[in-house]
């Protein structure tokens, strides 16, 4: 029968791309189960070990609190998703809430855009939209704001 194969916390984080200190905290604060412990102390991960923290990497990547991922690990990789509608539930508020921010940014992203290729019309990046076709009426140090001419008085 062949050895299950193990990994030391260096090696387990070059492939999660998790640092150590991080490894260690999801322990801590038992995101992560106690790491098993060769005879000198050291800690030693299963395969099974590094899915959980990619999965871990994963839902902090979408801006999951690490207290609302917890309920999310004991649920195997190939369990059918009706058992936990709770979980679904969450996932699914989650998601819209990450498409909101999405769309927020998208906005922000558009306004740069606008300030790269006119550079000289203030406006803001609220969620209002106005009419973009005419100009406003802009004081010569609104328009000075991103065209570069303006003097700096020390």
């Amino acid at each position: 029968m062949k050895a299950e194969q193990t990994f030391t916390i260096k090696e387990t984080a070059a492939q999660t791309g998790i640092s150590e200190d991080t490894i260690r905290y999801y322990e801590k604060i038992a995101l992560l189960p106690r790491a098993d412990r060769k005879d000198n102390g050291h800690r030693v991960y299963r395969q099974e070990d590094i899915d959980t923290i990619r999965l871990l990497s994963c839902l902090k990547k979408t801006g999951m609190p690490l207290q609302d991922m917890q309920p999310f690990l004991a649920v195997s990789a190939d369990a059918d998703p009706a058992d936990y509608p709770e979980l679904v539930e969450h996932l699914r508020n989650h998601r819209e809430n990450i498409v909101s921010q999405i769309s927020s940014l998208q906005q922000v992203v558009d306004f740069i855009d606008m300030k790269l290729e006119q550079g000289k019309y203030r406006r803001d990046c609220s969620d209002k939209s106005e009419d973009r076709s005419e100009p406003k009426n802009i004081s010569p140090v609104e328009m000075s704001y991103f065209s570069g001419t303006a003097k700096m008085n020390n």
